[in-house]
């Protein structure tokens, strides 16, 4: 099946306790490159994000953000460091003792709370294996959701490729058809020169015009290239009718450079105008195809 590497997927988790949000976008790539964005905290979750996305996904430049909202517990923790707040229950009243403030006697609670580290905040903490779920609960709707949308782009580059599949075979056919005609015309240009030079002295043998028009037919025959064009259109049509979930992008692109190898071959050796008219035509409708081709998975 032809799927594009360009996409977004969006997937969504949600529970009483949490919202977990998970988009990807992706780009052309020549590999899979996946770059994750999410909090600290998360991190633990990369490599299996990584791991479920190279099960949905095969080739592209993807990025996974990753965005959790808690609002059924608080984020945060309050820790209390009962050893601190003696040591400077302790310490504060051996200061008033030193000085003998007989006004400063036992220090406050309100002012123990307010020394340093004796009250603070730490990130909540969650259950790893849980949170693990959530989010790859989300990712996996995120990979189809992206999945999707790059089979519908890939099934529009299939059939933008297909008509230009028609319009090479075509101008193949073309060729093809015209071919057999330039040793015809190669020998009766050949009788004319000749003739030309020798004014009517001396006839042409048409023995030497045969032979030279089968020398001509020799150098500038084109049936290997076009039977080896005609295949790889045969095999373009077989990848783009394919169902699997095989990434072919790679391949469609090697089969292009063959058939673009092949169009230059004919247009070196057939030393026609027309068929060099026409393998230019051939050729544009390639880069076409080539173009297209960066796009696909």
């Amino acid at each position: 099946m032809i799927r594009s590497m360009t996409g977004f997927g969006r997937g969504e988790y949600i529970d009483d306790v949490r919202k977990v949000t998970v988009e990807i976008r992706a780009v052309n790539h020549r590999y899979l490159d996946i770059f994750v964005k999410m909090p600290r905290k998360y991190s633990y979750t990369e490599e299996k994000i990584k791991a479920a996305v190279k099960e949905g996904l095969s080739r592209g430049k993807v990025e996974v953000s990753v965005i959790v909202d808690n609002y059924g517990i608080s984020d945060a923790d309050v820790r209390l460091d009962k050893d601190l707040a003696q040591k400077y229950y302790k310490a504060l009243t051996e200061l008033g003792d030193t000085f003998n403030d007989a006004e400063f006697g036992a220090p406050s609670l309100s002012l123990l709370a307010r020394m340093p580290d004796v009250i603070r905040t730490a990130p909540a903490e969650e259950d790893e294996e849980v949170m693990l779920k959530c989010i790859i609960d989300a990712a996996g709707k995120a990979i189809a959701d992206i999945s999707r949308m790059r089979e519908t782009e890939g099934a529009k580059l299939a059939a933008d490729i297909s008509a230009r599949a028609d319009i090479i075979s075509d101008i193949r056919s073309r060729i093809e058809t015209r071919a057999p005609q330039l040793e015809k015309e190669y020998a009766a240009k050949f009788r004319s020169r000749v003739e030309e030079l020798l004014e009517g002295v001396y006839e042409v043998p048409e023995e030497r015009v045969a032979l030279e028009a089968a020398i001509f037919a020799d150098k500038a025959n084109i049936t290997e290239e076009l039977v080896r064009l005609d295949s790889h259109i045969s095999q373009l049509r077989a990848f783009l009718e394919n169902k699997g979930r095989e990434a072919i992008g790679k391949k469609i692109d090697f089969l292009i450079q063959e058939m673009n190898r092949e169009a230059n071959t004919i247009g070196s050796k057939s030393n026609d105008k027309e068929i060099t008219s026409m393998m230019l035509d051939l050729k544009a409708e390639i880069e076409k195809i080539r173009e297209q081709v960066q796009n696909i998975e």
